[in-house]
């Protein structure tokens, strides 16, 4: 099941990429968690978000080094449990008035982090075989989708889409379903688009849309919180070069919002600039090129489908999460991968990469 053999088989320069976020995720949390701490550097934030990636390179390995293939044998085991974990959400007390969360020896886990992964896992299996049915599969997806929905996390719920339809695009569903599916995400996401750039104006299209969706969803959409508003200041005071490490005004003095989770873009714009952007989004560049390298390499269907999933899956936290930040789209708590404090999102992320890596060392073999 594991071998240590094909640790020296994976692409070793995703490791450089993999070691270069998580040192953009510490410095920008230092940065915006040092209020209180003595020390410059290792804030308590800053300690934690250590531990996590250390437990993240220890799954990254243990995925990286087991045969993917086996992954079908736990497939529905592992859906079952996320079923079980996303409803269980709902009988314990809520974090922050929203059931997200499971409150564990001093410690947060969110499921839906999860529930990500184990659907691009659940899918890859039941679309291997061509001649599965296109409802089963939708499905799939809508049990957690709607559970996730339901806690309430739109971001999650909707980066589960753009998985699904590429998902269906690679694992050979119906190109009408596929075209449908297209044709209602592109004209979904060209509505929210034009809605937060100003053209299309949120209050005028209150009393009709609302006549479809509750009040409160619909808020949702507002271009206009000050949250949005001051991710976009911190962004435009980083200038070409930024203000500098632990030098920013803005999110210096706590004017934006969850500075070191969802606005961790936002500060780190601030502090470090167009320059700065500019690298960061290389590095994510680079991940989701080896994504697709492996996609492309990749010995069965199996592996095909489960690496496309995952690589939508990272190229979406990216997306949404700086669409967020630069008043595209709304803020719905996306994280931005291996930058966001936060263990869930870590450890699933270093999870689905190690599993690429199991697929491309593999790419050769018949083990």
């Amino acid at each position: 099941m594991w071998n240590h053999r094909y640790l020296t088989r994976i692409d070793f320069r995703m490791l450089l990429v993999l070691l270069a976020l998580m040192g953009v995720s510490l410095l920008v949390i230092s940065s915006t968690t040092m209020e209180g701490s003595s020390d410059l550097f290792l804030t308590p934030t800053v300690k934690h978000q250590i531990q996590w990636f250390g437990m993240g390179w220890v799954v990254y390995l243990f995925f990286a080094g087991m045969d993917y293939n086996k992954l079908r044998e736990w497939t529905w085991v592992l859906y079952a449990g996320m079923i079980f974990m996303l409803l269980g959400l709902f009988f314990t007390a809520p974090i922050q008035n929203v059931h997200r969360w499971y409150r564990i020896m001093g410690m947060t886990l969110q499921p839906s982090e999860y529930a990500k992964l184990i659907v691009v896992m659940t899918l890859s299996w039941y679309l291997e075989k061509r001649e599965r049915g296109v409802f089963k599969a939708i499905g799939i997806v809508l049990v957690p989708f709607l559970l996730i929905l339901k806690q309430p996390d739109l971001g999650t719920s909707l980066v589960l889409y753009p998985i699904t339809l590429v998902m269906f695009y690679f694992g050979g569903v119906k190109k009408r379903v596929v075209s449908i599916m297209s044709l209602i995400g592109i004209g979904g996401l060209v509505f929210v688009i034009l809605m937060f750039l100003g053209v299309l104006s949120h209050d005028e299209l209150r009393p009709h849309v609302t006549k479809v969706i509750k009040e409160y969803q619909y808020e949702r959409l507002n271009p206009n919180t000050y949250h949005q508003k001051a991710a976009q200041i911190a962004i435009a005071l980083g200038g070409f070069t930024g203000s500098g490490w632990h030098k920013s005004e803005f999110t210096g003095k706590s004017w934006l919002p969850a500075a070191h989770t969802d606005s961790v873009f936002a500060a780190f714009g601030e502090e470090f600039g167009l320059m700065g952007v500019f690298f960061l989004l290389l590095l994510f560049f680079g991940l989701i090129y080896f994504g697709f390298q492996v996609t492309a390499v990749a010995k069965d269907r199996y592996g095909r489908l489960l690496s496309s999933g995952i690589t939508v899956y990272l190229a979406m936290h990216v997306i949404v999460n700086i669409g967020m930040m630069c008043g595209f789209l709304p803020i719905t708590g996306v994280p931005l991968i291996l930058v966001t404090y936060g263990g869930s999102s870590v450890l699933s992320t270093m999870i689905a990469l190690g599993i690429l890596q199991s697929i491309y060392s593999r790419r050769y073999t018949n083990g």
